[in-house]
């Protein structure tokens, strides 16, 4: 398992308390995205949290742990051990994430690729 199903159990049904939301494989785990964005995921590790660059310094000061993809540090996202995601603290975390990502402009739909003969 790639993840902790349940604590993705309860990411999903908070996500969808908050808004509407797509899932994706992403990064050997899963992704939640609200309003075209990534809102959080899960990961073997635990719970990917993306709080903009203005709100890493605060999640970090609430215990959450510097996010890092491949020995480089992503401002802006952190990450909730899965030991810490229990009850309450998850739904905490899940209702940051979504606000987040719906306080931003939805992202403009991709151009489809052309094709080659």
């Amino acid at each position: 398992m790639a993840y902790d199903e349940e604590i993705a159990a309860r990411v999903r049904d908070k996500v969808g308390e908050l808004a509407p939301y797509e899932e994706k494989k992403m990064f050997g785990g899963l992704a939640f995205m609200v309003n075209t964005h990534m809102a959080c995921g899960m990961m073997k590790d635990g719970l990917m949290i993306r709080v903009g660059k203005d709100g890493h310094a605060a999640a970090i000061a609430k215990g959450a742990h510097e996010m890092d993809m491949a020995g480089r540090p992503m401002r802006g996202m952190v990450l909730v051990p899965n030991e810490d995601c229990q009850g309450e603290t998850v739904d905490s975390w899940v209702g940051e994430a979504v606000a987040f990502a719906l306080s931003e402009a939805p992202k403009s739909p991709k151009k489809p690729k052309a094709k080659r003969a």
